[in-house]
């Protein structure tokens, strides 16, 4: 007869993700809060979202909205969301089979990997890059196919991009406006990827979740607009980023009929529905179209204020073209690495960044990094009268 010391064992497990530890938005944030640095790294807002919203979906729980709503998501958000993107962007899509609400874009992401990426496919992912796509379609057993952004521009590198094209490459992944460079695609380039993709069976996967913060009179170029790219297309957009409430994680999907029925099959046996009332409080906060299209005034005001204090550091400013994110070359104030920049930023001057390589997978250091003004003016300004003493 075994004794409990032998019978009690936790079985190994091969890991999935050998590569994958605490990602650096962890670690960043709870050194911020070790050491009361003013955290302008992690990418979420420190205000609130707009008490309506709040009211409408506090509304709903009254009303008894709280037991599972379809599958693919509350009919009127669905159509809120058709309406919304067909007045944008020129294009509009069933609400019953096209629309697919989800809990946050992440989610959406994933789920749109494992629908239709299968061990062998090949997947192009364009760096720097979220931290999601990668492993994402390692566990969908894919392939992952790295082309970098041109250094120091972002843009994208279409010889390059033409050149990984193979009879394996299954999907292409690609952001704008860009986490974590801030730039945004011009028509002309979504219209060379147009023209690239036309001859091939490749999809694409558009991670638009910014889509609302372009600035300087400036244009989102959702690859809904592009009939080529849209009939090929999964394209993920964040309530959550839109609206100040990252902690709801409500995302969703557009896409033609047939990519969109692949993709409810994994969507039903992964979250398989999304909370309800909040639901029914974005259909009903969506009625007003003036949250969204104020969007891009409101956070150019923020980034301009941030960008003035700036000014006033040895931190050479990149442009922000778009999200709510300030990349800077901190090439005149340090010879350190880019993540021993971060840290020693943290704790030596108060503020709290990421470095950019952290968004590749072969950690490229550029000595560039990574902040996020998406802050209260108080929080700013305090951040800027830290950096000041760089």
């Amino acid at each position: 007869m075994s004794s409990d010391a032998t019978a009690v064992r936790t079985p190994s497990v091969q890991t999935k993700l050998p590569n994958v530890g605490t990602t650096i938005f962890t670690v960043m944030s709870a050194l911020a809060t070790e050491t009361g640095a003013v955290n302008l790294g992690q990418g979420f807002p420190d205000f609130e979202c707009d008490p309506k919203l709040v009211q409408a979906v506090t509304d709903a729980m009254t009303r008894g909205l709280n037991q599972y709503p379809p599958m693919t998501g509350v009919p009127s958000l669905r159509e809120a969301v058709a309406s919304k993107v067909e007045a944008l962007y020129g294009r509009r899509y069933d609400s019953g089979s096209e629309v697919t609400i989800t809990a946050g874009a992440t989610q959406a992401i994933i789920t749109a990997i494992l629908a239709v990426v299968r061990p062998g496919d090949e997947v192009i992912v364009l760096e720097p890059c979220y931290d999601s796509y990668v492993p994402n379609i390692e566990l969908a057993g894919g392939t992952v196919v790295r082309v970098p952004l041109v250094p120091g521009t972002f843009r994208p590198d279409f010889d390059r991009i033409a050149a990984a094209l193979t009879p394996r490459t299954r999907a292409i992944l690609i952001n704008s406006p860009h986490n974590p460079s801030a730039t945004v695609w011009t028509r002309e380039e979504m219209l060379r990827l147009q023209d690239l993709l036309a001859p091939t069976d490749v999809l694409l996967i558009s991670d638009e979740v910014y889509e609302h913060m372009v600035f300087d009179g400036h244009r989102h170029q959702s690859a809904a607009s592009f009939p080529g790219l849209a009939a090929r297309a999964f394209i993920v957009s964040s309530f959550g980023k839109t609206f100040h409430v990252t902690g709801w994680k409500v995302g969703y999907v557009l896409a033609p009929a047939p990519l969109s029925a692949e993709f409810r099959k994994v969507h039903q046996f992964n979250v398989f529905t999304v909370n309800t009332p909040v639901q029914h409080g974005l259909a009903a906060y969506m009625a007003r179209p003036e949250p969204y299209l104020e969007l891009p005034a409101f956070y150019q005001r923020k980034r301009d204020l941030f960008r003035d204090g700036l000014r006033k550091t040895r931190l050479r400013m990149l442009p922000s073209e778009g999200s709510y994110f300030q990349c800077v070359d901190i090439s005149a104030v340090s010879d350190l690495r880019e993540d021993e920049f971060c840290l020693w930023l943290t704790r030596e001057i108060g503020v709290a960044a990421i470095p950019l390589s952290a968004f590749y997978g072969g950690g490229f250091d550029q000595r560039v990094v990574r902040f996020c003004f998406a802050k209260r003016d108080e929080t700013l300004q305090e951040a800027l009268a830290r950096l000041a003493r760089l």
